[in-house]
């Protein structure tokens, strides 16, 4: 095998591990560069109809990379839903995603008992997150759960219930706690300093 057979074979190899990808902005990321890297394998060896067909799915994975990375933080782009806790569709959820949920959030228990809050992450009519908090002495909520779902992995719209919401500074909140053990934090980009092992939000005076 020669270093042209090579690249063609590397590019068909990202081009469908780029398929098993359930990370939707990972998926076209990837699928990007196993096309632009058969788009020159193809123009080497002269398989036009193949150059031509990259392109086109290049040029298809741009346009929707451009659109998933300009509304990425986009506040118009998604909602946040309160719920009760004894909501059927939280329940629902949760228990879908028990074992993904278990991944990120291990030693995660949900108790309805006492002050809890629960909130949906939507965008348009798909669930894409779950925040759930209680209340702790002293003004503080204690994130019990921050969980993302596997398409929308690559994002992060936990962020619109701490920094573009007032759902907890309405309800009288000071700080915002993380999840304990939570794999994976991002808090750190949303202004949370760390505090131990977990990250602490202060939050600003209820107007």
């Amino acid at each position: 095998m020669n270093w042209l057979e090579l690249i063609g074979w590397t590019g068909s190899a990202v081009l469908v591990w780029s398929l098993l990808q359930t990370a939707i902005l990972r998926l076209r990321a990837l699928n990007l560069v196993g096309c632009v890297v058969l788009i020159g394998y193809n123009a080497a060896v002269a398989v036009w109809p193949m150059v031509g067909l990259n392109i086109v799915l290049a040029a298809i994975n741009v346009w929707y990379l451009r659109g998933m990375l300009a509304t990425r933080h986009d506040a118009a782009t998604y909602a946040v839903v309160e719920v009760g806790v004894d909501d059927r569709f939280l329940a629902h959820m949760l228990r879908v995603h028990g074992a993904d949920i278990a991944r990120f959030n291990p030693g995660f228990t949900w108790h309805r008992s006492g002050k809890r809050f629960a909130f949906l992450v939507v965008k348009a009519d798909e669930v894409v997150g779950v925040v759930l908090a209680h209340t702790e002495p002293g003004g503080v909520a204690q994130v019990d759960l921050d969980y993302v779902t596997k398409r929308f992995r690559d994002f992060t719209p936990g962020e619109f219930v701490y920094r573009s919401s007032r759902l907890f500074t309405d309800k009288g909140f000071r700080q915002v706690v993380s999840p304990p053990g939570m794999v994976a934090p991002y808090y750190h980009r949303l202004g949370f300093r760390r505090q131990g092992d977990t990250y602490v939000l202060d939050l600003p005076a209820a107007a």
